[in-house]
């Protein structure tokens, strides 16, 4: 699938980005994904592609633009638990810094860019996440429901600060929502809470511990990496975005 190297206007300067393109001429669906910390790379590059080969417009925007470029860490090709625990290091100030007023400001410019690309079919779009992308998925869904139709998020917090800031984050959602939650991010305790605090706000959900997985399982350059994780989560997203997107 095509890939474009982009460049979106933001109130804090310009955020680098790419989008994923289908092979086929005319006007498809859009979705927003959102990367895990470590950023763009080649692993979210194949991500956008797998996505867009389903009739997808896919922008994956460099949320940590204010730090430089993407990687805005030193990366190996493949991240394992030493590599893993020394960026993370190195990108728990950005990510403290990202506060849900950015999550916000930002995610406003985002889905203005993609609605105006011409290759973008006019109307509500998709929004996904992994790891910390799958937060602010969830916050920009919440911040505005008007644009956004489904919502997915993958091995990804999803929480509040406040005691019922969780039930106002996602009582403001009016997108069909799915978590998939690694095995070893969340306890079936855990997962029923959440799950209530979803019935609660009377939003439309899938929510499930993938067996057998660890944080980060859809990446492939990562010691985490689940195949079976993966093909799950393929097998939750497509159809939700053929529900609410129609076909790619």
């Amino acid at each position: 699938m095509p890939i474009k190297t982009l460049s979106i206007p933001t109130a804090d300067g310009r955020a680098d980005a790419f989008a994923a393109l289908p092979d086929s001429a005319g006007q498809h669906p859009g979705v927003l994904m959102y990367g895990d910390a470590f950023g763009n790379r080649p692993v979210l590059r194949e991500l956008a592609q797998e996505l867009a080969g389903h009739g997808y417009y896919v922008l994956v925007p460099n949320f940590f633009y204010r730090s430089g470029p993407a990687p805005v860490v030193e990366l190996p090709e493949h991240i394992g638990d030493e590599a893993r625990d020394a960026a993370i290091g190195k990108l728990m100030p950005l990510i403290e810094a990202h506060t849900d007023e950015r999550i916000v400001r930002d995610a406003e410019s985002y889905l203005e860019f993609l609605s105006a690309q011409p290759e973008v079919r006019p109307g509500p779009v998709a929004v996904t996440g992994y790891c910390i992308g799958g937060l602010l998925a969830v916050r920009t869904a919440s911040a505005f429901p008007d644009r956004v139709a489904a919502v997915a998020g993958f091995h990804g917090p999803v929480g509040a600060d406040e005691p019922d800031g969780l039930h106002r984050l996602l009582s403001r959602i009016t997108a069909e929502i799915h978590l998939g939650h690694a095995e070893t991010d969340l306890t079936p305790e855990a997962l029923g809470e959440l799950n209530q605090a979803l019935d609660a706000a009377g939003v439309r959900y899938t929510s499930e511990i993938y067996p057998g997985t660890l944080h980060g399982y859809t990446m492939s350059d990562t010691d985490a990496f689940s195949p079976e994780g993966l093909r799950r989560h393929w097998d939750r997203l497509l159809p939700l975005l053929a529900r609410t997107l129609g076909d790619g």
